[in-house]
């Protein structure tokens, strides 16, 4: 089959940062950043080291999952004040949210959003049987609010099925290409993919045109996948939301130990790190004064 998607060009990549997440806390590892400020400065050292966007969850005073859009405009200007990184709001937000509060965060006038493609389950542990719910009908609610402010959706697939969703919203022409598509492996608590590299390359049979793809392996493949998903000619996410460790028994000690970790194998392999300004231009964004 042959490849449609679009191919980043051989010497740049564009380094995502997932930093707080729904589901990781300072229980898990002490350097999660919950709070605006924490964010915000994990935020700059993040930018510092080659990250390009920062992909946001927000927490209330009790470290709560939150939509609330005064939060995340908080979070925003305390990174605006640091650096000019591409701010990507989650509105996955957590199972405590209704689907009307995991949309809170459009208010706050991100440059993009993460869209789940389909519902989410958790599989085991306690919360086993805990929902997501992403219909169809929900989906196209989400982009048709993203539009309303000027936000581009990043379209997050954990199968197979989910590339099907992608393809039935596009020939709808709710969004304007490029598009963005995170394709997530290895969060078998949420019914991803597992980590097998067959499987990374059925995705990329079935990605759409006019398409980048971001790589997300979680956990301990959030290096190894990242790497190949460079090699394949896409983009990739690190991040404490996805992988708490940096190598087996050992926390990472920051978001930004991560980030200067998989830029130094994407300069290895002859890819600079996009600034801000280039993957705005690459995937249609406005440019930031």
């Amino acid at each position: 089959m042959a490849i449609k998607y679009l191919k980043m060009p051989e010497n740049k990549v564009v380094i995502t940062v997932a930093q707080t997440g729904a589901l990781v806390s300072k229980k898990l590892n002490p350097s999660v950043p919950e709070q605006p400020d924490e964010i915000a400065q994990s935020s700059y050292d993040c930018f510092n080291e080659g990250a390009a966007i920062v992909h946001i969850h927000a927490r209330d005073k009790n470290n709560v999952n939150s939509g609330d859009p005064a939060i995340f405009n908080e979070i925003h200007d305390k990174i605006r004040q640091k650096c000019n990184v591409i701010l990507q709001d989650s509105t996955g937000g957590g199972a405590n949210l209704t689907v009307e509060q995991r949309t809170g965060c459009l208010e706050a006038h991100p440059e993009m959003a993460s869209l789940n493609m389909g519902t989410l389950v958790r599989t085991f542990g306690e919360a086993a049987g805990t929902v997501w719910m992403n219909t169809r009908a929900d989906i196209e609610g989400f982009v048709k609010r993203m539009n309303q402010f000027g936000v581009k959706p990043e379209m997050e697939v954990y199968n197979l099925a989910m590339l099907e969703e992608v393809e039935i919203l596009l020939k709808k022409g709710l969004m304007k290409p490029p598009f963005n598509v995170n394709l997530i492996l290895g969060m078998a608590y949420q019914g991803a993919l597992s980590t097998d590299h067959n499987l990374f390359n059925t995705y990329l049979q079935y990605l759409p045109e006019n398409c980048y793809f971001n790589t997300l392996g979680v956990g301990k493949a959030q290096t190894t996948l990242g790497t190949l998903g460079m090699i394949m000619g896409g983009n990739v996410r690190v991040g404490l939301e996805d992988n708490v460790y940096y190598k087996r028994g050992e926390l990472a000690t920051s978001n930004a130990q991560l980030v200067a970790r998989i830029v130094k194998i994407a300069r290895e392999l002859g890819k600079e790190p996009c600034t801000p300004a280039e993957a705005r231009e690459l995937f249609g964004l406005k440019p930031v004064k």
